[in-house]
């Protein structure tokens, strides 16, 4: 099956990382109320559910990539840092300062009280909850001829590509043990907890990206063929990531739920094997409405990202009641992900829009 129109399992990734991971943060506000331990348990398993986000934006991200450019059979670096310069790292800096300057109780770990620590934290991703993501996805931005040379190497070479993918395996599983060891509840948890967001803790993901790409004819067959396989396997590791996350038992803290742990790479692989299986089931019969769609949603997803906390903050404040949040724990989560949802994708598209326009004002 032959892939050449703009639309690809990137685009599809990008928008369903996008749209699962507006619900995070909002299920942390909730269960920041006393809530039943069957409620808990739900949000659990609706948490576990949605813990796919960066890892199906780093595979989408570097898929397309290495799709644009191998087609074109060229890669200019200055000219990918240039467009990734206004697309990506200008409404990062944009954000992070609203959420530095406008928001800054939102802050993790520390708060900044001069101008050094105002740029550490400006930099370390602790601006906004969601914030330690950009740092770690600017570095495949910044890494990507790398890439773009491991794409050339594999080519269409079989040997290459299961090389590639094992020796990707086997250094990403050794990081997953180093992790759980040192990191992850271990000696060096507080000290080193910057580690989850070095490129490392997410090469996986952006290699089988290069992968999938590359070996495209037999990874579309692989995941339409086993589709029900791949389903089970995904509940499967669902069950498993949350009897994992219940073991730390009531109440329920998130922040037992990483996504550096066996399980989790599994379950993310299993979703991101789905989402492309979807995507190549609509290309097969020419879903052109939501091919279309999906592309262009997936242009402004990451500026969506960036603000979803912003718009959180305003409607969690304006329709927040201790009723809703006690009574009907998944109605609020419902209600305040579509609010949050279309107030993030709006504002991406409209400031984008107005971007436009004040450069063609300025150029004239």
């Amino acid at each position: 099956m032959k892939v050449n129109q703009k639309t690809d399992i990137g685009d599809y990734l990008k928008v369903f990382a996008c749209s699962a991971v507006i619900s995070q943060p909002i299920m942390s506000k909730i269960m920041a109320h006393a809530q039943t331990q069957q409620t808990q348990d739900i949000f659990a398993v609706l948490y576990n559910l949605v813990k796919y986000t960066a890892p199906a934006f780093i595979f989408g991200i570097l898929y397309t990539t290495i799709r644009i450019h191998r087609t074109q059979n060229s890669f200019s670096y200055p000219h990918y840092l240039k467009t990734n310069w206004r697309n990506l790292f200008i409404p990062t800096i944009l954000w992070t300062s609203i959420y530095l300057l406008f928001m800054p109780y939102l802050q993790q770990k520390s708060h900044y009280h001069n101008l050094s620590t105002f740029c550490w934290q400006f930099i370390n991703g602790n601006a906004a909850p969601h914030l330690w993501y950009n740092t770690m996805m600017l570095q495949f931005i910044i890494l990507m001829p790398l890439f773009y040379k491991l794409s050339i190497y594999i080519g269409h070479n079989a040997q290459h590509a299961v090389i590639s993918a094992i020796l990707t395996f086997i250094v990403y599983f050794a990081w997953l043990a180093f992790y759980d060891y040192f990191i992850f509840h271990g000696p060096h948890q507080n000290d080193w907890y910057l580690s989850d967001r070095i490129f490392i803790s997410f090469l996986i993901y952006a290699i089988y990206g290069v992968l999938a790409w590359n070996m495209r004819n037999f990874y579309n067959k692989f995941v339409l063929k086993y589709f029900w396989l791949i389903m089970i396997f995904l509940i499967i590791c669902l069950i498993w990531t949350t009897s994992e996350l219940e073991r730390y038992g009531h109440p329920i803290n998130f922040n037992n739920a990483p996504y550096y742990k066996p399980s989790m790479t599994f379950y993310c692989l299993a979703v991101i094997c789905l989402v492309s299986a979807f995507y190549l089931y609509q290309l097969k019969n020419k879903k052109i409405k939501s091919l279309t769609s999906f592309h262009f949603l997936a242009s402004y997803a990451y500026r969506a990202y960036l603000s979803n906390v912003f718009w959180l903050e305003i409607i969690w404040n304006i329709i927040r009641t201790k009723a809703l949040i006690s009574s009907y724990p998944v109605l609020c989560l419902l209600l305040t992900w579509i609010l949050t949802w279309l107030a993030s994708f709006s504002s991406a598209y409209l400031f984008h829009v107005l971007w436009l326009k004040s450069k063609s004002v300025f150029s004239k």
